[in-house]
């Protein structure tokens, strides 16, 4: 309780450049916290989803049921891109009026790529503000020190003297600054990191379901053209 009040009235204490940079970390770090917290909850449920919507995906007797069963999974990657492609599949169908054929798949890989892409992104979002701060904060936090040791430096010059108590209230103030900036960095930091290994699972899992799915379609179109020969 005591180191606590001590820290408070530093903070109290600082001048106005400290402050500043105080009440910018304070700032940042409320945001950061934010994006941690929001992409934590984003990220579990998007895990819980893409596995319930993989099970049905396998379970599933045709695309359709499937289409719909995919709606009950807003926040599933997997669920999402499916959707967009069995749109584009229906309207490559209904505006050819013809069954797909084997060399308009390029479409559907373009489909799949092109969702798969956003769905990335947006797991991306915000991202680079946790890694931004993470590499500027403990610099802006040295910023105030720095300006801080300069006050006190100035103060013994004007004073005269050069005794430890009055040079280390004028540092104490000032490494305040630095300490905040290192705690404002570290949860930011660790937090990127987690999340670029999350996102980097989620590609990985979109890239093998797009192959997947391509692969039913190829093969049912491949059935389908065969029937139609024969």
């Amino acid at each position: 309780m005591t180191h606590s009040m001590g820290a408070l009235n530093l903070i109290f204490q600082a001048g106005l450049v400290a402050k500043i940079v105080l009440l910018l970390l304070l700032i940042a770090s409320i945001i950061s916290w934010t994006i941690i917290l929001s992409h934590r909850k984003w990220f579990r449920i998007a895990d819980d989803q893409n596995r319930q919507f993989l099970e049905a995906f396998w379970t599933g007797r045709d695309i359709d049921s499937i289409y719909n069963k995919a709606k009950e999974f807003p926040q599933a990657p997997l669920a999402i891109v499916f959707q967009f492609t069995v749109k584009e599949l229906r309207q490559l169908s209904s505006l050819q009026n013809t069954p797909l054929t084997l060399d308009k798949m390029g479409n559907i890989h373009r489909s799949l790529l092109r969702s798969s892409s956003q769905q990335v992104a947006a797991f991306e979002q915000n991202l680079g503000f946790l890694a931004t701060l993470a590499s500027t904060a403990p610099f802006l936090g040295l910023f105030g020190t720095v300006w801080g040791i300069m006050n006190s430096f100035q103060s013994i010059g004007n004073s005269g003297a050069a005794q430890l108590s009055v040079v280390a209230p004028g540092i104490s103030e000032a490494l305040i600054t630095t300490a905040t900036g290192i705690a404002v960095a570290l949860p930011a930091a660790a937090a990127y990191n987690y999340f670029v290994g999350k996102v980097k699972k989620i590609a990985v899992e979109l890239e093998i379901f797009s192959h997947d799915f391509s692969n039913i379609i190829e093969r049912n179109v491949f059935q389908h053209a065969q029937k139609e020969s024969s």
